[in-house]
């Protein structure tokens, strides 16, 4: 009697700080993912070169924005731990590391960006009208890049200290913003100029300037354990980094190695030409929706998990795992039949041609099918592993199906066997299965639990 009723409790406070935890970065991700929607919708709007050259800028962007949340990521790691055992110092510590390599970076490719855009849009289509027209767009939305890398430091770290609701907030005061700004500056309403994709552009520079400014207002007007001073987030030295970097350096490589191939898909996939990277930008956008469920689920299990390990609870850590294992296939069961059932009628939204919307509901039907998988793995490798310290296998398991099955897949598909788009992005989708199995294996064998902050 008395172990049944500690299961319950154990249970109760496990669902109860899942809610706490998932649900605001679920809406935090849906705002994004909502964004990012919006913006291909109003800028679909202008024709087909428009959303092809926007949605290869983006690929720039989505590379930066891996690796600046490559380090907040395991930078959270830490701090998960750290406030599991209440290290106010240390995390302050952490918090500067991420600033201080986030900003680096940002001025590094912002820098890049403005001096060679063209460049850069050419490596992922040759056609002119588009790369004209992308590096319009990049050398605007560059200008953020330093804004974004500021956000995601403190919004990844209150989510690890549990505050998870007011990065929701504050996404969604971005969110209005963007959307007032985007249908004014694209196509020149309220007094404002019609300026087309530069006008996309500068909106989200707006809006992520607002995020940014919020946010840090909120964080140093409440004086919590964020708040912390120059002097507090510099106050660190050599052995305090030889004693972070391996895992920090992990899950930073983990999402340059992911990111760097979703690149190279989209150069792929560009080479097809601009009806597929068309195609494959309102795919990928209406995919981000559905995924939003799991990666609120997947941040929050990391937290949860990290938090027990800084504890000295690791059984409850182990508990927390299975149920999170389970939960990843149940989810990912529900977002496939979700996203086959509604695919019809959210492509309705884009302004494309018959040939476009074909190709995108093929691509969008093949995606539901793997769906589980992706959930799944999304739930173990970002979840549990990165959240339990495990964050080399992590990176392990990616790197190896990504770049020794997804890609060589793609590869021989596009330009060798010459497939359509749609068989192409399916292959790219094999490397799931094998993700699965090594994720599974390692979660299964508790070998991932592992306490980052015991010697620090």
């Amino acid at each position: 009697m008395e172990n049944t009723l500690k299961t319950k409790a154990r249970n109760s406070e496990f669902y109860k700080v899942l809610g706490r935890l998932a649900l605001p970065i679920i809406i935090q991700n849906f705002i994004t993912a909502f964004l990012n929607m919006i913006d291909t919708v109003m800028v679909g709007k202008l024709g087909e070169v428009e959303i092809a050259s926007v949605g290869v800028a983006n690929q720039y962007f989505f590379f930066f924005n891996l690796l600046v949340l490559g380090i907040s990521s395991g930078g959270g790691i830490f701090i998960s731990q750290f406030w599991g055992k209440r290290d106010e110092k240390n995390i302050k510590k952490i918090l500067g590391v991420n600033v201080i390599a986030g900003v680096s970076i940002s001025l590094i490719m912002t820098l890049i960006a403005l001096l060679m855009p063209e460049n850069i849009i050419s490596l992922f289509n040759k056609d002119p009208q588009v790369i004209q027209s992308g590096a319009k767009y990049l050398k605007v939305i560059s200008v953020s890049y330093i804004l974004t890398a500021i956000t995601l430091a403190y919004s990844i770290s209150l989510r690890c200290i549990g505050e998870a609701i007011i990065p929701m907030a504050i996404s969604g005061i971005a969110l209005i913003t963007n959307v007032f700004f985007n249908y004014g500056l694209i196509f020149g309403h309220f007094g404002l100029p019609a300026l087309g994709v530069k006008g996309a552009a500068l909106a989200t520079v707006i809006a992520r300037l607002v995020e940014c400014l919020a946010l840090l207002i909120y964080v140093y007007s409440k004086k919590g354990v964020l708040a912390a001073s120059i002097k507090e987030m510099t106050d660190i030295n050599m052995k305090f980094i030889n004693k972070i970097y391996r895992t920090i350096a992990s899950v930073l490589f983990n999402e340059a190695c992911w990111g760097l191939a979703m690149v190279m898909y989209a150069a792929i996939y560009g080479r097809i030409g601009t009806k597929a990277i068309a195609s494959i930008q309102i795919c990928t956008t209406v995919q981000n929706l559905f995924m939003v469920v799991t990666l609120g689920v997947a941040n929050a299990s990391a937290v949860m998990i990290g938090n027990k390990i800084g504890e000295g609870k690791e059984e409850e850590g182990k508990e927390y795992a299975k149920k999170f294992t389970k939960m990843g296939i149940a989810l990912g069961i529900i977002l496939g039949f979700s996203m086959a059932l509604s695919a019809p009628f959210i492509l309705n939204l884009f302004n494309v041609s018959k040939e476009v919307m074909t190709t995108s509901l093929l691509i969008l039907y093949i995606t539901s099918a793997i769906m589980v998988m992706r959930v799944f793995n999304a739930v173990m490798i970002v979840g549990v592993l990165r959240g339990g310290g495990d964050a080399k296998y992590a990176l392990i398991s990616e790197a190896v199906t990504m770049w020794l099955v997804g890609l060589p897949l793609t590869l021989i598909a596009a330009f060798i066997i010459k497939l359509p788009v749609y068989i192409v992005a399916s292959m790219a989708g094999i490397e799931e299965f094998g993700k699965f199995i090594l994720s599974y294996k390692r979660v299964k064998s508790n070998k991932w639990i592992k306490n980052v902050i015991h010697n620090i």
